[in-house]
């Protein structure tokens, strides 16, 4: 049997499901060489049949039941894997990829690599004691830390102390070629009767869950749909996703007057063309650190009315390709759709400049070339 010499990267996830963070770990798998590296993913929780985007029939998925088996048979079989899979590096991310740094180093791992992707759901503004303290117990552990936004690489370097050496951002990339804007008119894969050419969609896609907020874009689109009579009434909102909210949600829409306006699709594999049926693309998150939907809606050529918070601020530039609005703030989120539906020549031009950013600043390739070069460091 020839002997494998393509060095192993295990990443460690919280869970293998529809989200950014998870969409980013699978485009590393599927589009890094074949021919200089191998991939394993362990979920420190479960995966869905998410893990089926994985195209590289040699990379292996294995989920732990945290929340059944408990934290202590969470590392000892972690380290049990890193001993059957014997890795070169492990590469954990997020708060719970934390537990997975101790048993790799214990089992011999020669490398770890710590990436920070978002803000905890418990601590939107970084200012909590014990995340933070996490951190710092484990960072002697970890050789570098990758992070997607300014911000959070901030964080680790003043609120966590780690020196800036050992931090690198990275941002996400897009494929631009996949997310594009349409060639054809694509509003037939809407539910039939919901819009037509003429209709103005609103729409947003993401896990629905609190930190997404997808509430307050609901009030908002309310507030918008009555302010604007007639052409408020002809609007559209749809809201892609799946989660723990969905049900609220729902009932929220129907309480606010706006159910035969909105459609929830749930969870999707078309996301892609969903994005060309879109006018306006909106994410009201509480935070984000850089926001994978928020790339793919820019290199579909989208304004972005996005939150000023997190990695937002760096892919959303007020008045250029989108408009900004305060996390919470109904009122002016309602208000930013209406300066769309005045100005139809505003909405394509932040639209072109999105594509024309998303393209030349934010592309697949140069996301790649960054992780490979980092992991190049620890595998010559």
């Amino acid at each position: 049997m020839k002997h494998e010499t393509r060095p192993l990267i295990l990443h460690v996830i919280h869970h293998l499901v529809t989200g950014g963070m998870e969409n980013g770990v699978v485009n590393l798998i599927n589009n890094l060489p074949e021919s200089r590296f191998r991939h394993a993913v362990a979920c420190i929780e479960d995966f869905s049949d998410f893990r089926l985007r994985v195209h590289r029939a040699d990379t292996p998925v294995v989920a732990f039941h945290r929340s059944r088996i408990g934290v202590w048979q969470l590392r000892q079989g972690l380290f049990r894997l890193c001993r059957q899979l014997r890795p070169t590096i492990v590469h954990s991310r997020n708060q719970s990829g934390l537990d997975a740094l101790l048993p790799a180093r214990l089992a011999g791992v020669p490398h770890c690599i710590h990436g920070e992707h978002g803000w905890d759901v418990g601590d939107l503004d970084g200012r909590r004691i014990k995340p933070a303290l996490l951190r710092r117990l484990h960072s002697p552990l970890v050789e570098r830390y990758i992070t997607v936004s300014a911000g959070l690489r901030n964080y680790l370097v003043q609120r966590v102390r780690i020196s800036s050496e050992r931090v690198t951002q990275i941002i996400n990339g897009v494929d631009t070629v996949c997310f594009a804007p349409p060639v054809e008119q694509v509003r037939r894969l809407l539910p039939a009767g919901f819009a037509d050419q003429d209709t103005l969609i609103i729409g947003t896609v993401g896990r629905l869950q609190a930190v997404k907020d997808q509430e307050t874009l609901l009030r908002a689109f309310a507030r918008f749909a009555r302010n604007e009579g007639e052409a408020g009434a002809r609007a559209r909102l749809v809201i892609v996703g799946d989660g723990p909210l969905r049900e609220s949600l729902i009932r929220l829409a129907d309480t606010l007057g706006v159910w035969s306006l909105t459609w929830f699709p749930g969870s999707v594999s078309n996301v892609p063309e969903l994005l060309q049926t879109f006018d306006i693309f909106v994410l009201p998150s509480l935070a984000e650190g850089i926001s994978n939907t928020l790339l793919e809606a820019m290199a579909t050529g989208l304004p972005l009315v996005a939150t000023a918070t997190g990695g937002n601020v760096e892919l959303v530039f007020d008045g250029v390709n989108g408009r900004l609005f305060q996390p919470g703030d109904v009122a002016g989120l309602s208000s930013l759709l209406s300066q769309y539906l005045a100005d139809p020549s505003l909405l394509r031009r932040h639209g072109y400049r999105a594509r024309d950013m998303a393209v030349k600043r934010f592309s697949l390739p140069a996301m790649l070339a960054n992780y490979q070069a980092v992991y190049e460091e620890f595998c010559d």
